[in-house]
């Protein structure tokens, strides 16, 4: 089975800025990769613009994208995290969060108006964004008794993986990351006597 397991996110945190009637929109997007990350990069905004209106966000994870959520923080509903979420995914973006920060101006303006002012500023800062391709893969430990050194070693080298947290004593362990359309010939690669964890 062929996976497409190529997808696009964003190299480094960029801005964009929207106004209308004296409110001011900015739109500050990010590469994420867990929600702990997000939760952490909102709760940091909601600190930084502690005296602003409103801290709208959405954000996508995964090379599938089916990790997602959108927040409207306040504002009516469906007319701020969902008009983010339609940026993000337009774009063809994932591993991406946006927070919109609004300043209000006074004036109301109404939801087709927010609709506007929220995707305009999330539109504005993914424009600004350098887009870089992600491969999706997963880390594997593998165990393997000494005489089997080389022929491990051997199948990295060949495929070029990245590598980490090598032990090489009586028995050896190192952890590898494969990207995922390479997983099953990487199986066959290192055969039935290598012990082969997910981590």
């Amino acid at each position: 089975m062929d996976l497409f397991d190529a997808y696009s996110s964003i190299a480094a945190p960029s801005e964009g800025l929207y106004k209308d009637n004296g409110s001011r929109f900015i739109a500050l997007a990010y590469p994420v990769e867990t929600e702990e990350e997000v939760k952490a990069i909102v709760a940091g905004l909601r600190k930084q613009y502690h005296d602003a209106r409103h801290h709208c966000f959405a954000y996508r994870l995964g090379y599938k994208g089916n990790v997602f959520r959108s927040s409207d923080d306040g504002e009516p509903s469906g007319s701020a995290g969902r008009p983010i979420l339609g940026q993000i995914d337009s774009a063809g973006l994932s591993d991406v969060l946006v927070v919109v920060v609004r300043y209000f101006g006074g004036i109301k303006l109404g939801i087709p108006g927010l609709i506007r002012a929220y995707k305009t500023s999330t539109a504005d800062a993914l424009a600004q964004a350098q887009v870089v391709e992600k491969i999706a893969g997963v880390w594997l430990r593998l165990s393997f008794g000494y005489e089997s050194m080389n022929a491990v070693m051997k199948v990295l080298k060949e495929m070029d993986l990245p590598q980490r947290a090598q032990d090489f004593g009586q028995q050896c362990s190192l952890e590898v990351r494969v990207r995922l359309s390479a997983l099953d010939s990487f199986r066959e690669k290192m055969g039935t006597t290598i012990k082969i964890e997910e981590i």
